[in-house]
């Protein structure tokens, strides 16, 4: 979020400062791990579809001015019950938003789709507006615009503390101290670290990715093998990728982690951590090992409902804390970096669905 509106601020013509505890692209937070779904047809509110219109357009700019793929379309698959909350989301987001959609039934996914496993029941749609993003890339490119557009960022420089009175915001970093007319905070899952004062309905969620290898690789090619999410028993979601090295795909469990701290995060990942996504593999999937080609850690930050944050807190002026992706916010990264350009720059008020 902070190297997107970096850019987009920039590109307003903004004299712009930033500042990375880390370096663009780093693997410490909830932005890697080679791929992030992009998707449309958006099961949890119909709410959040024009945003994503938006964001579509932005990413294959920053693809443009960077000369870098970004986003990869290889659609969506929702599979589950009909009567779940996956496919009746979706449904209900495409229709009311005139999206390009089809639902498919069993018999139709073991002849298009025979990658997957369908049990009694279940049933599938395929959001033809969706891929993935490439976030490790995605982030550096997006901060490498912004550098070129006339930004300054600090990477390996931690901030410290934020401070807001009415002549201006100080910032405590590292590297010493920087004065801001505005400050637009998008710590991720440090932020309640950083502003604890503020009580923000925040947690820090654990979470596992795994890439297992498959035995025909190009049957799970990006144009043979869409990006899916899939709702299992208890109303609970796996999703999973293409491949994109040839060997593997990456399969995940959304959201069931542990609570963590940000700075002592278990990122090692042992065997009880691939157990569930190896059963889903083994039940779901046909022509998906269990044999783990590579494994990793990120984080989540939730707020209670999953809704984005996004708020100017009335005793820091100056202050625009943007956060809390509960897991499902990198698509939006490009569209909100361009909020906060408007809010910033044109106080323009923010989209009903993001919380403030």
């Amino acid at each position: 979020m902070g190297a997107l509106s970096a850019w987009r601020l920039a590109a307003r013509g903004a004299r712009v400062i930033g500042f990375e505890r880390f370096r663009p692209g780093h693997d410490r937070g909830s932005s890697h791990g080679d791929t992030r779904i992009f998707r449309t047809a958006y099961f949890e509110s119909p709410e959040y579809v024009p945003l994503l219109q938006r964001a579509y357009p932005l990413w294959l700019q920053l693809e443009a001015e960077s000369g870098t793929q970004l986003l990869t379309m290889t659609g969506g698959l929702a599979i589950g019950p009909s009567d779940g909350e996956l496919v009746a989301g979706v449904l209900t987001s495409a229709r009311q938003n005139q999206l390009r959609h089809r639902p498919l039934n069993a018999t139709e996914m073991s002849r298009l789709y025979p990658q997957h496993r369908l049990a009694a029941g279940d049933v599938a749609v395929l959001d033809e507006q969706a891929g993935f993003l490439r976030p490790e890339r995605s982030v550096a490119a997006a901060a490498a615009r912004a550098e070129a557009l006339g930004a300054r960022l600090m990477a390996e420089t931690e901030v410290t503390a934020v401070e807001a009175s009415s002549s201006g915001v100080l910032i405590e970093t590292s590297r010493g101290r920087f004065a801001a007319e505005r400050v637009l905070v998008a710590a991720g899952a440090w932020t309640s670290k950083l502003l604890p004062q503020l009580g923000l309905p925040l947690t820090v969620e654990r979470q596992v990715m795994a890439w297992l290898a498959v035995d025909d690789p190009a049957s799970f090619a990006p144009q043979r093998f869409p990006t899916f999410i899939r709702e299992v028993a208890g109303g609970r979601f796996r999703y999973g990728f293409p491949s994109t090295d040839g060997r593997s795909i990456k399969v995940g469990v959304h959201h069931e982690g542990m609570d963590a701290d940000p700075d002592s995060v278990n990122r090692e990942v042992g065997d009880a951590d691939l157990l569930q996504v190896r059963d889903f593999a083994r039940e779901k999937l046909r022509g998906v090992t269990g044999e783990v080609v590579d494994a990793r850690v990120c984080t989540y930050t939730n707020t209670p409902d999953e809704r984005f944050i996004a708020t100017s807190p009335g005793g820091m002026p100056g202050v625009t804390v943007l956060s809390a992706c509960s897991g499902h916010g990198f698509k939006f990264a490009a569209v909100l970096g361009e909020l906060m350009a408007d809010l910033i720059l044109d106080a323009r008020a923010l989209p009903a669905i993001i919380r403030t």
